[in-house]
This record gives C-alpha cells, structure tokens and sequence, in this order.
C-alpha cells in the first residue's frame, strides 16, 4: 500500500511571510507536516530519538504529529506533480536495470548522450533537498506483461552528527500496483485542495488574522487554478529520445565498471 499522509498547521501556528508588509500566500498557509505511509514502514517519519531532539529545540507544545517531515505540504504536493509524467511513463525492460541502480556508481562521462541519460535518471527522483539529510526518493513504473507496477526505492544519507535520523531503514524499496500508486496521488490532491478551500472559507467569513495583510481573491483564483495541476500532469507525455537515453545508459554502466 502506499498513502501520502498530512496535516496543516492551526492558522494561529503558521508564520506570515515578509517584514514590512506581513501576508500569508497560497502555498505558505499549506504549512504543516507529511509523510509517506508505505504499510509496514513509514518514510518522511523521524526516529524517536530525533524527533524528541526537533520537539526540544524547537520549544513548541508536543503534538502526535511531531515525529514527522514538518515544512509546506504544497512543497510536497508540487514536486510529486512535476514527477508524475516521467514516474508514469513506462520503464522499457532493457533500461529497468540502469534506472534501478545507484548513481553513485558511476563515473561521469561527458557526453550529450551521458547527460540526457543522467537527466531523465534524476527526473525520476523526488526533491527533498529542503531537508536536512532528506531520503533521496526514486519513483519508476515498469510493465512486465500483466504486471504494471511503480517501485519506489530510498536511501538516507547518514548525518555526520548523527542528530537527524529517520525511523525507516537507511535504505530499500516497495513496489506498488500504477493504479494504487496513481490513486494515492489523486487522494493526496483532493485531500490537500479540499483542506484549502475549508481554510479559505474561514478566511472569508472571519477575515484574516490580526496584522496579517490577505489577498481573499488572489488566493481563491489560485485555489482554483491549482485545482487544474493533477490533471495537466496526468495527461502530459514527456518527449523521450530513447535512442540517446540508451546509449548514455551504456556509457555511465560502462563507467561504472571502470571504477577501482
């Protein structure tokens, strides 16, 4: 199973943006905590022990939610978007092997074909480059007869102060049917536009918080052009020049086997 879980922030919790003029945009009031529900484990969730290090340093109230990723879940939401195409697009079989394989492997060759090989392999990974010492996240689907399955593979970078450690293994991967993966996507999109549009509600028949300048119509024309982004990224095909992907693919395994 896979689920992108979530919370947002209580309004009075979340911090406005700016100095001089202090706002709260679309994205900064989807300020909250998330994480990657896989069933028996979940990502985007710290130890015990870093999330009691987190809750002291930042002095705030202890809440359930505290052992997980806390930044903006439309970061989250946003980036899984600009994945999807490339997630969705099928893996062919003679590739599945490079796209499985860890980049750090490899000896950079300088190549046009290298970098288009080195592009679409990083277009496949999740940015968590937010967080400190975040899960590198590589998503790609493959279809292998009836078999139509998106695999989900991670790996922690170790912190070298061994302050920020997470509860899942340092390393692994899952494989979950297209269908469910697409599924959880769609949930985490209806979820998060639907807690939205009840904040915005809110906003309208009590006004913003106090010192708080809001834009009620910019926020309720972004809400709606927002509600538009799953389906521009589900019906986007990317361009793939297979021939280059492949050969750059041999040139990086061919690096990778030159190494000492």
């Amino acid at each position: 199973m896979i689920r992108f879980r979530f919370g947002l922030a209580p309004v009075d919790r979340v911090a406005p943006w700016g100095e001089q003029r202090r706002t709260l945009r679309w994205f900064a009031l989807t300020e909250g905590w998330y994480g990657i529900d896989l069933g028996g484990q979940t990502l985007l969730r710290y130890s015990a022990r870093t999330t009691e290090l987190l809750r002291t340093q930042s002095g705030g109230a202890e809440t359930p939610y505290d052992c997980y990723v806390a930044y903006y879940v439309a970061r989250l939401w946003e980036d899984l978007l600009a994945l999807l195409p490339s997630v969705l697009e099928p893996v062919p079989e003679d590739l599945a092997d490079f796209i499985g394989a860890d980049a750090a492997d490899w000896s950079w060759a300088e190549s046009d074909e290298a970098d288009a090989a080195a592009t679409w392999y990083g277009e496949h990974t999740l940015d968590t480059g937010y967080l400190w010492f975040g899960p590198h996240l590589r998503w790609w689907r493959t279809v292998d007869g009836a078999a139509d399955t998106v695999t989900l593979a991670w790996h922690h970078p170790p912190d070298p102060e061994h302050e920020i450690e997470f509860a899942a293994p340092s390393s692994g991967r899952i494989r979950v049917s297209t269908d469910e993966f697409r599924s959880a996507v769609i949930e985490l999109d209806r979820a998060l536009l639907s807690a939205m549009a009840t904040r915005l509600r809110e906003f309208e028949s009590s006004g913003p918080p106090p010192g708080i300048d809001l834009d009620l119509d910019h926020l309720a024309y972004e809400q709606d052009d927002r509600a538009r982004w799953l389906a521009r990224a589900m019906n986007q095909r990317p361009d793939t020049d297979w021939s280059a992907i492949r050969s750059g693919a041999d040139a990086l395994r061919r690096s990778s086997s030159a190494l000492p």
